[in-house]
């Protein structure tokens, strides 16, 4: 039985009150577990997650001239 036919067939009937009741247990549960709702844990992130961030600014760029212009900078004095 998955959780979705379980709420159907177990929870659902149930009344406002005793789905609450309900709530309430399994929150406590999940407190006493040590899981703390009100902060959860930060997930791990990956570098990938910044592939094209900030593409728009390189829009209209001669990207070879751009880079040539910053190899004549170092020779400047």
């Amino acid at each position: 039985m998955t959780i979705i036919e379980l709420y159907k067939k177990q929870v659902r009937p149930l009344t406002s009150e005793e789905r609450l009741r309900l709530a309430r247990w399994i929150l406590d549960d999940l407190v006493e577990e040590g899981t703390d709702m009100a902060t959860p844990a930060p997930r791990r992130r990956s570098l990938m997650e910044l592939e094209g961030l900030g593409k728009e600014i390189w829009e209209g760029v001669d990207v070879e001239a751009y880079v040539n212009e910053l190899r004549d900078e170092w020779d400047r004095p």
